[in-house]
């Protein structure tokens, strides 16, 4: 069913670009611009951010015990502890919209509630640290200490209103595993597996020297190689990689074909006209930053320089507070990849949740400052 779907999707694109008068300027510009944003995606993510994450979702499925996720993040869990370990968890990752996906399609299958795996979900790249920080100092501590603690409030706030909304229903039987297997992986090893492949995405999302980022990435994937190839025996290499095959080939297709949209679509908007809709602190201008940021793909710390620029040409503060609390966590080619995993409702609903939250936000703070 889902190859058919993509199917279907690349022969419209197909039919679309046959029909469209070639060798015009603007067609031009925004193929070179889908295809250019997808070759960056691939060049700068794939590797080093998205591959950790599948081999951590394929992980979670096979090592997390089902009754330790249900114990902190399922719909029994006392909502003071399931939604600050939800947020936590994802905070302390430092990645984009797109690399939070296969960890948050892990956790969910492996029993996570609704809410707090759409707590983790929101605060993965809305909860950076390293973002967070920039945007005090290029922004301004004003807008970068309230993107802090909009960032938090909203991510319980966010996985509350979808726990509410869908309190009753069940997940697709595709993503419930039913019964944990035992594992011959010792504690030791597995902590030493987890520590490197998540160390691998944090350590790439740090401001650091780049001959000193590689070198430790590269320490820590011997250490992964190591354990996988003296600790593990071939039941649970298998087991393991065909848990991460399988979250893999559900998500990459939709993450590529929504990254290579997004790319086409961004010449076509003028930035101008951006600038004038968003340049006063009202409801719509809010809304329709926040509606914007949702769209478009910004990737780990890109969102402060663009920011920067839009706020230097006329952006109020209020919408420039609502697209950082909207943009990074949410992005056209997430919204595709949610969607195989929680539906077209579920989708719909987190979409619009998180644009009237960070609208609020944005407009509150506007009024404030």
């Amino acid at each position: 069913m889902k190859e058919r779907n993509i199917f279907f999707l690349l022969i419209g694109l197909f039919i679309a670009f046959y029909f469209l008068p070639v060798g015009e300027a603007w067609l031009d510009n925004s193929l070179l611009s889908g295809f250019g944003l997808l070759h960056e995606y691939v060049t700068q993510h794939v590797l080093t951010c998205l591959v950790p994450a599948f081999f951590i979702a394929g992980a979670i499925a096979v090592f997390v015990k089902k009754q330790s996720v249900l114990k902190y993040l399922g719909d029994k869990a006392k909502p003071w502890v399931s939604y600050p370990v939800a947020s936590v968890s994802g905070g302390l990752l430092a990645v984009c919209s797109c690399t939070i996906l296969p960890l948050f399609a892990g956790i969910y299958r492996r029993g996570a509630g609704l809410g707090p795996a759409i707590a983790f979900l929101y605060s993965g790249p809305a909860i950076n640290v390293a973002a967070i920080f920039l945007t005090a100092t290029v922004l301004g501590f004003k807008i970068g200490l309230a993107r802090a603690i909009a960032a938090i409030l909203l991510a319980g706030l966010v996985g509350l209103t979808m726990a509410v909304l869908f309190r009753g229903e069940k997940k697709d039987g595709e993503f419930i595993v039913e019964k944990d297997e035992t594992k011959s992986v010792s504690k030791v090893s597995l902590a030493i597996f987890f520590v490197s492949l998540v160390g691998i995405l944090v350590v790439n999302g740090l401001q650091i020297d780049l001959i000193i980022k590689i070198l430790i990435i590269s320490i820590l994937a011997i250490a992964t190689i190591l354990v996988v190839a003296l600790k593990f025996d071939e039941k649970t290499r298998k087991h393991w990689l065909s848990e991460t095959w399988s979250i893999s080939k559900l998500l990459v297709p939709y993450l590529f074909i929504g990254v290579f949209v997004v790319g086409f679509i961004e010449p076509l908007i003028p930035e101008q006209l951006i600038v004038d809709l968003v340049g006063s602190n009202t409801i719509q201008a809010n809304i329709i930053a926040s509606f914007f940021g949702a769209l478009m793909y910004f990737s780990t710390l890109t969102e402060v320089p663009i920011m920067q620029a839009l706020i230097a040409k006329g952006m109020s503060q209020g919408p420039a507070l609502a697209l950082l609390l909207a943009g990074p966590s949410l992005s056209l080619p997430a919204m595709l990849v949610i969607r195989q995993v929680l539906g077209n409702k579920k989708t719909i609903a987190y979409v619009t949740i998180v644009i009237i939250y960070s609208s609020i936000a944005g407009f509150w703070f506007g009024q404030m400052i």
